[in-house]
């Protein structure tokens, strides 16, 4: 009931303002299970597709949007519980993975539609990166549901970080045709046939997206990229504390005498 007065809501509210375009919406199925894989460009794509959707297609949240005190907390987790996300504590990377895992298959069990994104957090410069097997691979396998590649296109365009208020423009979602991977039940537990799973939904994913793919997971990306900016701020610091003080003036000044001199 909640949900679909949230979606009514805001999937108008998007519609209207973004006018998202939707290709391959009839590779969606009616009824039964199926596990929508995505690329995560932006923190809306959880609200996009859901809002695109006849039906209900549930995502797994932090937990700590669930469990912020305060007026804003509360808001925050009536919201993300409105539009079908379930908690999970990420507190560990192992418990995280298998609470992921446990709440996938509760809602594939009960014929629902389950988001998840492969890659594990959202792509830090808009490039498509290597998917986490454990997650989807083993959801695929276990549950024996259809996987649908989607692709969410131009949203990290709308509100980048740091950015407050959203550009107003159209974003689209691609969604391909259903993979199925029951030839691999009962295997869930060998790490090269996750691998290859998860390998096709990417590829898949990078048909439909048009993204360039990076082989290394987002996460170690990210850590790389945080890295390299603290070096490089390290190194700015360094070089302004050998820079004896006053050496811009005194050259300045130089400078400017040798050119009335040149003058003269």
């Amino acid at each position: 009931m909640f949900y679909s007065a949230m979606k009514m809501s805001l999937g108008n509210s998007l519609r209207l303002v973004f006018r998202p375009w939707v290709e391959g919406m009839e590779n969606v199925p009616d009824t039964g299970a199926a596990i929508l894989a995505s690329n995560h460009l932006s923190f809306s794509d959880s609200f996009f597709l859901p809002s695109m959707l006849h039906r209900k297609v549930t995502f797994i949240a932090k937990a700590e949007y669930f469990t912020t005190p305060g007026v804003k907390g509360r808001l925050t987790a009536a919201f993300f519980k409105g539009v079908g996300q379930l908690p999970v504590d990420r507190s560990g990377s192992r418990g995280a993975g298998e609470a992921a895992i446990k709440s996938g298959l509760d809602v594939l069990e009960r014929g629902e539609l389950f988001g998840i994104y492969p890659e594990g957090t959202r792509s830090p410069d808009g490039r498509l990166y290597r998917g986490k097997p454990g997650g989807l691979g083993r959801l695929a396998l276990l549950s024996g549901a259809p996987v649908l590649p989607v692709a969410m296109i131009d949203t990290e365009k709308i509100q980048p970080p740091g950015q407050v208020v959203p550009k107003v423009m159209r974003p689209g979602i691609r969604i391909g045709k259903p993979l199925d991977f029951t030839r691999y039940q009962g295997m869930e537990h060998d790490r090269f046939i996750l691998r290859s799973v998860t390998d096709e939904v990417m590829y898949e994913i990078m048909k439909l997206s048009g993204q360039e793919y990076v082989d290394e997971y987002a996460t170690a990306a990210k850590r790389r990229m945080a890295d390299e900016a603290k070096r490089r701020k390290a190194e700015e610091k360094a070089e302004k504390a050998e820079k004896p003080e006053g050496s811009d003036r005194a050259d300045g000044g130089s400078g400017a005498g040798g050119r009335r001199d040149a003058a003269a």
